[in-house]
């Protein structure tokens, strides 16, 4: 059974950063993408950035290139997000999901996290 744990969620301040972390208890094969979404009350699903977990290459949304890094521990089965220089409008729960192949539709991730809050004061 797959399970994708996040933590690492919180009150920041506009201009602050956070790291957010997803530990995958089933270790990822490299063909796989780890993918960090977000969601904002009333908003759908929007994707933030992903990893291919063997090569490393990285994905970002328009939005938050620049200030967030996604980034994987492959001995520790675990995908990090670090968001800088953090937005009000960044504020949303962020989830983890595992993907076999990239792209930017929830649909396409069959594993998913709960979900970690960030909110951004400003």
């Amino acid at each position: 059974q797959v399970q994708l744990v996040e933590s690492g969620g919180g009150l920041v301040q506009a201009g602050g950063s956070l790291r957010l972390s997803c530990v995958v208890s089933v270790r990822p094969y490299s063909s796989h993408v780890m993918a960090w979404f977000r969601q904002a009350p009333g908003k759908e699903r929007e994707f933030v950035a992903a990893v291919r977990w063997g090569a490393g290459t990285t994905y970002y949304a328009d939005f938050v290139k620049g200030r967030f890094t996604i980034s994987r521990d492959r001995a520790e089965s675990t995908v990090y997000l670090q968001m800088n220089s953090l937005k009000p409008e960044d504020a949303a729960q962020y989830y983890c999901a595992r993907g076999n192949s990239y792209s930017v539709r929830p649909g396409s991730y069959s594993y998913w996290g709960q979900g970690t809050q960030v909110t951004v004061s400003s």
